[in-house]
């Protein structure tokens, strides 16, 4: 069986995933895939830092800007998309990038994940329903339904808490029921890429790409979707939108919104980098440390060996 090279390029937030994956595919002829839970949504742009029509550069990006943003996304739904994207990028003749943080996501694709087929108007469904509540009560449910999904999610992480939540409603089993091969997926050549940088730089260019998504208009983009009548929906639990949405409900001062989203975005980047080393076996790279060029240069290598 003829493998599909696939390049996945993960990391934690504001590492510099972006700016590289463009550069890698532009010297292999690749298309992106995102590996992003909100940049799925229109209209949520500056919070989930969507790359722009001028930063592709020309190159193709696939799952940004499909859904409204009350639309249901899991990592089921990203699977099944980004399998037959996989497939049509290589029937092209290009090379398949997966770019992203959300961990699971990735996963799904490379591993032979089972998942359980959903119907999509019952899953919306629950959605609502749990979405009225608040993320204590959120997660006081999922504690009392689903134990097992309780111990292994923080309870601040409301978007894995409502995703496990809905999951054993509609399915009557708990999420982490959900099947994963031990081995990589056969039908592809995978190249895994990891992105760092030391943990300091990191946090002050988190900081920093707050400051400049507030400069870009954050607070009136969250506006604009809360009087779309978002301001209630599953993606605005997202980092970069509950904080403000807390501010516009008059729960946070400004001042107050903004620190907590800088502390949650650097705790988030915590999270990624270890779910990243425990979850994935991927070559690091350091993207401070390392030239772009370096990095690029060893990744086509790294790909050319996994043909051999």
């Amino acid at each position: 069986m003829t493998k599909i090279p696939l390049v996945i390029i993960v990391g934690p937030t504001a590492v510099g995933k972006t700016a590289l994956s463009i550069e890698l595919a532009k010297r292999i002829n690749g298309e992106v895939i995102s590996g992003d839970a909100i940049q799925v949504y229109r209209g949520m742009d500056i919070g989930s830092a969507k790359i722009t029509t001028e930063e592709t550069e020309g190159v193709p990006h696939h799952l940004i800007d499909i859904l409204e943003p009350d639309e249901s996304y899991s990592a089921a739904a990203f699977k099944k998309m980004a399998e037959a994207l996989i497939e049509e990028v290589h029937a092209r003749g290009h090379i398949p990038m997966i770019v992203g943080g959300t961990g699971l996501y990735v996963q799904s694709v490379i591993y032979d994940y089972g998942f359980s087929d959903e119907n999509p108007a019952e899953t919306q469904k629950y959605e609502k329903q749990f979405e009225a509540l608040s993320p204590a009560e959120q997660y006081t449910l999922l504690q009392q339904s689903d134990p097992a999904a309780a111990d292994e999610i923080h309870p601040h992480n409301q978007q894995r808490v409502l995703r496990a939540l809905v999951y054993y409603h509609v399915h009557g089993q708990s999420i982490t029921q959900q099947s994963r091969s031990a081995a990589l997926a056969e039908q592809y050549d995978v190249t895994l890429v990891g992105l760092n940088m030391e943990r300091r730089h990191l946090y002050d260019r988190i900081n920093q790409r707050v400051d400049k998504m507030v400069e870009a208009g954050l607070i009136e983009e969250v506006t604009r979707l809360k009087e779309a009548g978002y301001g209630h929906t599953r993606s605005m639990t997202a980092i970069g939108y509950k904080e403000i949405i807390s501010y516009l409900n008059g729960n946070l001062t400004l001042e107050e919104a903004l620190t907590q989203l800088k502390q949650n975005s650097r705790r988030f980047a915590k999270r990624q980098l270890t779910w990243f080393r425990n979850q994935l076996s991927l070559t690091w790279y350091d993207t401070e440390q390392q030239t772009t060029e370096e990095i690029v240069t060893d990744i086509i290598r790294r790909m050319a060996e996994n043909e051999v």
